[in-house]
């Protein structure tokens, strides 16, 4: 379980497939803290580290990872938010984040606001999605690239959030362009309700 507040950027040093798997090694600054078995967010990937050394460790993405998140775009050199999973009876400063990518999303528009910055982002939308609870509501959670946001203005296919210096800074959302594409892990909370609700009309 995470909350969406990055830690850091962790740097892509070295890309292995093996069959449909991908592993990753990425240098991270909390690195030398990691144990095999731990869980890290990387963009919003929930993944097992399976192998450290010094200041890097190793991941493993699985075909349907790779199919529903960016992870299987990325180049040795890019840079990836990380976040350590939570610990019990810290605070919430986020919102609730699984790590489970629902699916990806295309920046179609980036505008400057004189300080902060307004990322719109669309995504592929059907009646059976949204049934899933893979929609967006205003004001409501959102996380790109592990990074918990709140939506504005959304539409049946896309959605806009503002990035704040810091978090332009300090996130891998400094690095995405018109085209980029990123990960969208919608609000679980709107999925239970959506899919509770589709239950029941298929009951009825």
């Amino acid at each position: 379980m995470f909350s969406g507040i990055v830690e850091d950027m962790a740097t892509v040093v070295a890309i292995q497939h093996e069959q449909d798997n991908v592993h990753l090694t990425l240098r991270s600054p909390f690195a030398e803290t990691l144990k095999i078995d731990q869980s890290i967010a990387h963009n919003g990937v929930c993944l097992t580290v399976v192998r450290t050394e010094g200041d890097t460790y190793t991941v493993t993405a699985m075909r349907e990872t790779l199919e529903r998140s960016n992870l299987g775009l990325l180049n040795v050199g890019d840079q990836v938010n990380v976040e350590r999973s939570m610990l019990m009876g810290g605070r919430l400063d986020g919102h609730i984040v699984q790590g489970h990518v629902d699916q990806t999303a295309r920046c179609i528009a980036i505008e400057d606001q004189e300080g902060s910055h307004e990322y719109t982002f669309q995504y592929d939308s059907t009646p059976e999605m949204v049934r899933r609870g893979y929609f967006t509501v205003d004001k409501g959670s959102v996380t790109v690239n592990g990074v918990s946001l709140t939506v504005c203005r959304p539409t049946a296919d896309t959605f806009a959030v503002c990035i704040i210096p810091y978090t332009y800074e300090h996130t891998n959302f400094h690095a995405i362009k018109v085209g980029s594409v990123v990960n969208i892990e919608f609000d679980i909370l709107g999925k239970y309700i959506a899919q509770y609700q589709s239950r029941l009309q298929e009951l009825s």
